[in-house]
């Protein structure tokens, strides 16, 4: 049998499947792309054994149809090159051999029969199903991804919790170090209920999706979960275990409070940082009357540095300590003209909001604090 493809739409979605792939896998077949070819399209199959993506990939043709495995790497690399153009694809069922044939030459290789490629275990049909815009869910993503953590001990901190409320959704991550809460109001849905979406689903979504990509279905029960689109189709096992109260931790009086241009700050912050302490990377932040003065020093290497910035503050004199990268992770994440930082004092956690009128979409960024010694 024999189908044709265009090169570039056939390169470009198995660069996206292979993002689920594992660099070492306990099964040989899992270094192959699983090709099901039938009704003039291509349905590609990648996994890890237990995270599974599905795409599909219109046909120019076909002749019958067919399904084998063919190794990832080698078919990658045999039409990375190429310039768009139809690539005929000549596959034997009885040799298990495939020929490629382009506008400038050929190419051979063995497939894999297709049998022992393993089937996801999917989701059962009494699984709870959720209807959102791709848009809320990659900004969910890009919002929290970050402060998610790497933890061998408490495995439920390493996702994003999606918590499901009738009224609202909200986008939950932490580290212990840093927080990040997004409530987005503009999605209703008719029961309660949340899971974890581990942090590698996350991390492989956040470069397949994009905000035209219309509604995400998602579906999950207790252990496994599924996302659909009109492209991909994605199945993963979750994090199983409680997610941590995060509101419990968000201070709820914070007397303190200051208006800062954002990109001001971000820069700042950048210029101080190479002369705070390389290992602690410990910034100060100093308000007082309409303005704040952000303070890196290294000791050990006897460099310092000092940036004044206006702001809107008019509360009694406070400073804290904050790491410094993290504090810009925060900033380059929101996309405001101004933040507001709000303190409760220098031993509680600093929280930072943007400074916008958007109702549907309630964002809060908390960061704890570090000890300041005598500078």
């Amino acid at each position: 049998m024999n189908f044709k493809v265009s090169s570039t739409a056939l390169y470009s979605h198995l660069t996206t499947a292979s993002k689920v792939m594992a660099s070492k896998n306990s099964m040989a077949i899992l270094d192959c792309f699983l090709f099901d070819v039938k009704d003039n399209t291509i349905t590609i199959t990648a996994s890890d054994s237990e995270k599974y993506f599905i795409t599909q990939v219109p046909l120019f043709e076909q002749s019958e149809n067919a399904r084998f495995c063919i190794p990832a790497k080698t078919i990658m690399d045999s039409i990375k090159e190429l310039a768009e153009q139809p690539l005929t694809i000549e596959f034997n069922p009885d040799t298990l051999s495939i020929k490629g044939y382009h506008s400038s030459g050929t190419f051979g290789v063995m497939a894999q029969d297709a049998a022992p490629y393993p089937v996801p275990n999917t989701v059962k049909e009494e699984c709870t199903r959720l209807n959102i815009p791709a848009e809320t869910l990659l900004n969910g993503i890009n919002n929290c991804l970050f402060a998610t953590a790497n933890d061998e001990v408490r495995l439920v901190m390493n996702g994003i919790y999606i918590d499901v409320k009738p009224d609202s959704l909200t986008f939950a991550s932490t580290d212990g170090r840093k927080l990040v809460r997004n409530i987005v109001n503009s999605v209703k849905s008719e029961f309660e209920s949340g899971f974890i979406l581990p942090k590698k689903v996350a991390s492989i979504l956040k470069t397949v999706l994009n905000k035209d990509s219309g509604n995400i279905e998602l579906m999950f029960n207790s252990d496994k979960a599924c996302i659909k689109t009109e492209s991909i189709v994605m199945h993963f096992s979750l994090i199983e275990g409680r997610y941590p109260n995060y509101n419990g931790v968000i201070p709820a009086n914070n007397p303190y409070r200051a208006v800062i241009d954002r990109t001001a700050l971000a820069s700042a912050l950048k210029r101080v940082s190479v002369f705070c302490n390389q290992s602690s990377n410990l910034v100060k932040l100093e308000l007082s009357q309409s303005s704040l003065k952000i303070t890196g020093q290294d000791f050990e290497y006897a460099t310092n540095a000092e940036e004044f910035l206006n702001c809107e503050y008019n509360g009694n004199p406070i400073h804290i300590g904050f790491s410094c990268n993290f504090l810009i992770e925060i900033l380059n994440i929101l996309d405001s003209e101004s933040v507001s930082i709000e303190l409760a004092d220098p031993s509680r956690p600093g929280v930072i909001r943007p400074v916008k009128d958007n109702a549907e979409d309630d964002i809060l960024m908390l960061l704890m604090p570090m000890r300041v010694e005598d500078y």
